[in-house]
């Protein structure tokens, strides 16, 4: 399937749907029982219960995030060598990583103008998006 803007979204139905769906349910659940057993014996348990879902649902943000954070540095990396390749200058300063991550789905005919264009019109990632004319794959991403 060839990609474009509006199929390069990516989500993963077991990760992004179905196991954020399990942590909230979990969560709302151990918080029920906490409060459910404040005034009885199971009080640790649900605690315990409470602590697991809570410590879940930050390892969720973090195993999402962290990849994310890599991710960005290398495309920042990869997008500023391709637009010294193609102007022998780098990056401007100015681009915001959003702008960099849009960037990379701009073919090489059309990249440092949208990049110029990009800085000196402050666009969106969402409008530089929707300006690629030649829509370049990113096939690798995570």
């Amino acid at each position: 399937m060839e990609q474009n803007y509006q199929n390069h979204a990516r989500s993963v139905t077991g990760f992004h749907r179905i196991l954020l769906i399990l942590l909230v349910a979990g969560l709302i659940g151990s918080g029920v029982n906490l409060y459910e057993s404040l005034y009885s014996s199971n009080l640790y348990s649900a605690s315990l219960i409470m602590l697991l879902f809570v410590c879940s649902a930050i390892m969720y943000a973090y195993v999402r995030l962290f990849p994310l954070r890599a991710q960005d540095r290398a495309i920042r990396a990869e997008e500023n060598f391709r637009h010294f390749v193609l102007t022998g200058k780098p990056f401007p300063a100015e681009l915001k990583m959003g702008q960099v991550i849009a960037l990379r789905f701009a073919a090489d005919d059309e990249f440092p103008e949208l990049t110029a264009r990009a800085v000196k019109e402050s666009l969106k990632p969402t409008e530089i998006k929707q300006a690629i004319k030649n829509w370049k794959a990113d096939n690798h991403r995570v």
